[in-house]
């Protein structure tokens, strides 16, 4: 059975796009929650555009039941699927094959059709996190990366190729941590790059803070649709007291837009970025590894997601 939500997010988007008929092919999101979800808008967006007779859904997906849906939807010969939160690094199970960057830092946000009903795991996020920061020197620069999930391994992947000055890691999870560092040492170690794990339950990480010029939350804290008893702000709201503004905030959550943690940053100052140019980024590199097409409309999904945020 198709969840609810997921109906109702085919219902709002399919009626902006061109006419679904039997031969409308299927690609989508699974994640939990997805009903926050900008991607059905910009990329419906784009199909109609590129004249692709496709549909874009986000589907609502259980950890438990990742496993048979993903082997479900490529039965039905569906022509792609973008996983989010939680799942980028449980889905690496359904997947045959990995690209070489989601081998590398083991998760995947894009799975690519593969023959024999199997599927291909990919990473985008990557690239897409990197975008937004292209035009900003980071040359010797102190980062520090919030999470150890899936979009952290992305974001710090990306670091790597950048010719920063160290990267800190705080979170809350000392096994997440621990194996999160474990797969990095040895690609910043080549780098001379240093990378180190901080568990901001058992240290004060306000000193890692004050002195960063970039911080990176890639956490779910702070996101429209996270129903928790914890603060809406990532490490809480006390501890960015002691934010310099020299530094950049980069938040990869999209919506709200801003978010609690950005509106701090901006009151002190500071350069804020949200995750609204890395959805669109990895969303237009998903299209191209799904359709084979490397011309993408970027600023019609872009503009598309603006405008749904501004309802």
């Amino acid at each position: 059975m198709v969840p609810e939500q997921s109906l109702r997010t085919f219902a709002s988007t399919s009626s902006k796009m061109s006419t679904i008929t039997g031969k409308t092919n299927l690609v989508g999101l699974l994640g939990q929650p997805v009903n926050h979800s900008l991607s059905p808008i910009m990329h419906n967006a784009a199909y109609e555009e590129m004249g692709l007779d496709w549909c874009y859904v986000a589907m609502a997906c259980d950890s438990e039941n990742l496993e048979k849906v993903t082997k479900a939807l490529r039965i039905l010969d569906c022509k792609g699927l973008n996983i989010t939160i939680p799942h980028k690094q449980e889905v690496l199970k359904a997947c045959n094959k990995l690209t070489e960057i989601a081998n590398d830092i083991q998760a995947v946000n894009t799975l690519i059709p593969e023959k024999n009903n199997q599927w291909i795991g990919a990473n985008t996020d990557v690239e897409g996190f990197l975008m937004p920061l292209k035009n900003h020197n980071l040359k010797d620069k102190s980062i520090v990366v919030m999470g150890s999930g899936g979009s952290a391994r992305a974001a710090v992947m990306g670091l790597s190729t950048l010719s920063i000055k160290k990267v800190t890691i705080i979170g809350r999870n000392e096994s997440s941590l621990n194996i999160f560092l474990k797969s990095f040492n040895s690609l910043f170690s080549k780098k001379n790059i240093p990378i180190e794990s901080i568990n901001n339950t058992k240290l004060n990480v306000s000193p890692y803070i004050e002195e960063a010029d970039l911080i990176i939350n890639t956490t779910p804290v702070g996101m429209n649709s996270i129903n928790t008893k914890q603060e809406n702000v990532p490490l809480g709201n006390s501890i960015w007291d002691c934010l310099s503004s020299k530094t950049i905030l980069y938040d990869l959550i999209y919506t709200p837009r801003p978010t609690s943690w950005l509106k701090i940053g901006q009151q002190k100052n500071c350069l804020t970025i949200d995750g609204l140019d890395m959805l669109v980024e990895q969303g237009a590199f998903s299209i191209r590894l799904w359709s084979g097409f490397n011309d993408v409309p970027v600023q019609t999904m872009k503009s598309s997601a603006e405008k749904h945020l501004m309802v």
